[in-house]
């Protein structure tokens, strides 16, 4: 069965170029009406986000450009009032907007880590506050935010970025369940794909087999209305897909009734940091019970 989204409107952050554009366009192949978000400038001086909402009207599609920052609540609020008087609704909102001020934590200023995180973690959350409520009356939504193996495993250099990013999990963390009770599903990309913003980090023999059409196939199924998956995080790029969970180890329990020192923890460090049998928690509650559980059984 084909996935379409006719009668469905989607925003789409970051959209000018690379993945976002590819997100735009194939949204729009399929019957989307598409809000293409993007504040950069093409080398001539024109409009990223214009020059992709023409690409899709000239192929017969919907959409209108938005050249508002995510990084301004009051412009994040702007793209959703744009959406709203133009197609009357709201149905998809991709996060994918991203910038990168990378270098070593201590020859980076506090201005490239904020710039960073406005960007990213600010800008999903101001316009993802102007969205929820339309889709909250709506009683559906799809929001779909970008997180990044930076920030689920690290990488040297870029601090800000990995803040940012495993922040967004933990945003969709929460704001899934309260998205439950409204038929809104939150989940998060962590993408690879050889686009303007990977520089040169992918040699060039294998930047054809990572093109963000392959990261597009698994984001549009995300926001789709036969994926009823809430809550996730998925990886995808180079035909490679698969979910991402935080785990926790069996770990340790020692007896309430003894102190516990320093030197028994030592003792049983190794036992402590062992991911046998370890397990997955769907919130934060099943954890903090699980952790007690010895102590409320008593």
């Amino acid at each position: 069965m084909e996935i379409r989204f006719d009668q469905r409107v989607a925003v789409v952050t970051g959209a000018g170029a690379g993945l976002g554009r590819s997100y735009a366009l194939e949204l729009a192949a399929r019957g989307a009406k598409v809000v293409v978000n993007d504040p950069g400038l093409l080398p001539d001086g024109s409009s990223r986000a214009e020059n992709v909402a023409e690409e899709i009207l000239r192929n017969g599609g919907h959409a209108i450009a938005s050249c508002d920052s995510v990084a301004d609540h009051d412009a994040a609020d702007k793209i959703v009032a744009a959406t709203m008087d133009n197609f009357g609704r709201l149905d998809i909102l991709i996060n994918n907007a991203g910038i990168l001020r990378d270098k070593s934590f201590l020859k980076m200023s506090l201005y490239d880590f904020e710039d960073v995180l406005r960007v990213h973690l600010f800008g999903t959350v101001y316009l993802t506050k102007a969205a929820f409520p339309i889709m909250q009356n709506a009683k559906y939504g799809k929001i779909l935010l970008t997180t990044s193996t930076a920030g689920l495993y690290g990488n040297f250099g870029q601090t800000n970025y990995a803040a940012a990013k495993l922040g967004l999990v933990g945003f969709m963390n929460a704001l899934k369940l309260e998205g439950a009770k409204h038929n809104i599903t939150v989940n998060t990309i962590a993408p690879i794909a050889a686009t303007g913003m990977a520089g040169g980090t992918f040699p060039d023999e294998i930047s054809d087999r990572i093109k963000p059409e392959w990261v597009a196939a698994m984001a549009l199924f995300l926001v789709s209305e036969q994926c009823p998956a809430s809550g996730k995080v998925l990886s995808a790029g180079g035909g490679y897909y698969s979910c991402v969970q935080m785990y926790e180890g069996n770990g340790v329990r020692f007896d309430a009734g003894l102190p516990v020192t320093v030197e028994r923890v030592a003792e049983r460090f190794p036992e402590i940091i062992s991911m046998n049998n370890a397990r997955y928690f769907d919130n934060a509650t099943e954890n903090v019970l699980h952790i007690l559980s010895s102590l409320i059984n008593k």
